[in-house]
């Protein structure tokens, strides 16, 4: 087996990359470590950029059919990974979960529909449908105190009325790093299947769970989940390939299939570009050994900030992510307002993170640290925002 070099550091500026090439635009300045966009700062896998770059040695890039091997190479991966079986024709290309989120908004809601969101959540979650005129209603996850969080039901049936058309679910979530329990993805299943609401799951932290945790699928819970659900995956977020666009649609029911690609198929946004199906197969059909030893690095790395906090720093409080990179960091201990708080860690500790507030209600006194790159960038991060608190 090969052993891969997650400690070797490459620099990414001047790339395009728009974790550091927009630094100026976003914070104001270029000299801070990034540890924001949620893309990692490893190599992608060298049996990714071999695929591509076989494709590459033919001269024409011209029109391409999809490959024959492309949706079962997909659905091999799931079944193997999460025990959920698929069928190649439930699933679609899209051009990015987050314009997946826009494409289901438009074509399965009427103007007056409503969108329920469960906050501290990524942004895009409020901001797509509202950009697209949906009102967005909060169900704000209920903080636990051991600073983990559970869906809060008593709420959503407060929240909800008949104007509630769809729910956005984010699974394994972001920030929190939350994988959802079965019980909790039954429960929520059967309330929006009662109710006519659509849930679209975005599982693109799918494949990184740590600490012994696994993702369970939202749609393989129950028949009902199945029915009432679109579920959004990709390669990306795992093996470090954002730039490639090689998102897809999972949806079992035929009925809701049916409306929702019929819409993508009217504007043509179901065929991916010439590279997606090549870094998709290669990731899912030779990953496995890279894929683990990142994860192992991960917690690696998940492991030294909460050492690093409790013995420097115990006013910040990360919490342990049961999937994916980021770490949502508890810094109300501090007590400091929004702006004192970026400040702090713009200006003072000069490192850029995206901030709590961001993730909409419940995320104030919180930062989002992306803890995918080197150690040694994490241990000088650390130590500049360590000077900063004593300071």
């Amino acid at each position: 087996m090969k052993i891969y070099d997650f400690d070797k550091e490459t620099d990414r500026r001047g790339s395009g990359a728009f974790k550091t090439d927009a630094l100026k635009k976003i914070y104001g300045r270029e000299d801070l470590i990034p540890l924001w966009v949620a893309d990692m700062d490893f190599e992608t896998p060298d049996f990714i950029t071999e695929a591509l770059h076989k494709r590459m040695e033919h001269p024409v890039f011209g029109y391409t059919v999809m490959p024959e091997e492309y949706w079962p190479t997909v659905s091999k991966w799931i079944a193997e990974r999460h025990g959920w079986q698929t069928e190649c024709e439930w699933m679609t290309f899209i051009p990015g979960i987050v314009k997946g989120i826009g494409m289901a908004i438009n074509a399965l809601l009427e103007k007056d529909d409503k969108v329920i969101i469960q906050p501290p959540v990524y942004h895009p979650f409020r901001l797509v449908p509202q950009k697209n005129g949906r009102e967005v209603v909060f169900n704000p996850l209920r903080e636990m105190p051991d600073g983990h969080y559970e869906m809060d039901f008593e709420n959503l049936e407060t929240v909800c009325d008949d104007r509630c058309r769809m729910l956005i679910l984010s699974n394994p979530h972001n920030p929190g790093g939350i994988v959802w329990p079965r019980e909790t993805l039954e429960k929520l299943a059967s309330f929006c299947h009662n109710r006519g609401i659509i849930v679209i799951s975005d599982e693109i932290h799918c494949d990184m769970a740590l600490f012994g945790n696994k993702h369970i699928p939202f749609a393989s819970v129950s028949p009902e989940a199945a029915q009432c659900s679109i579920t959004f995956g990709a390669p990306s977020k795992t093996f470090n390939i954002a730039g490639i666009v090689s998102s897809y649609a999972i949806v079992p029911d035929p009925a809701l299939r049916e409306r929702f690609f019929k819409w993508i198929e009217a504007s043509e946004l179901g065929a991916p570009h010439l590279f997606a199906p090549i870094a998709t197969m290669a990731a899912f059909s030779q990953g496995e050994d890279w894929r683990q030893q990142m994860l192992r690095y991960l917690e690696g790395n998940i492991e030294f900030i909460e050492d690093f906090c409790a013995r420097e720093m115990p006013q910040i409080k990360p919490l342990r992510p049961q999937a994916s990179f980021l770490v949502w960091l508890d810094c109300r201990s501090l007590n400091l307002s929004h702006e004192a708080l970026n400040d702090l860690f713009t200006n003072k500790a000069g490192l850029a993170l995206n901030d709590g507030e961001m993730f909409n209600p419940g995320g104030e006194g919180f930062m989002r640290l992306n803890v995918g790159t080197q150690r040694s960038i994490l241990n000088r991060a650390m130590q500049q925002l360590l000077r900063a608190v004593r300071t």
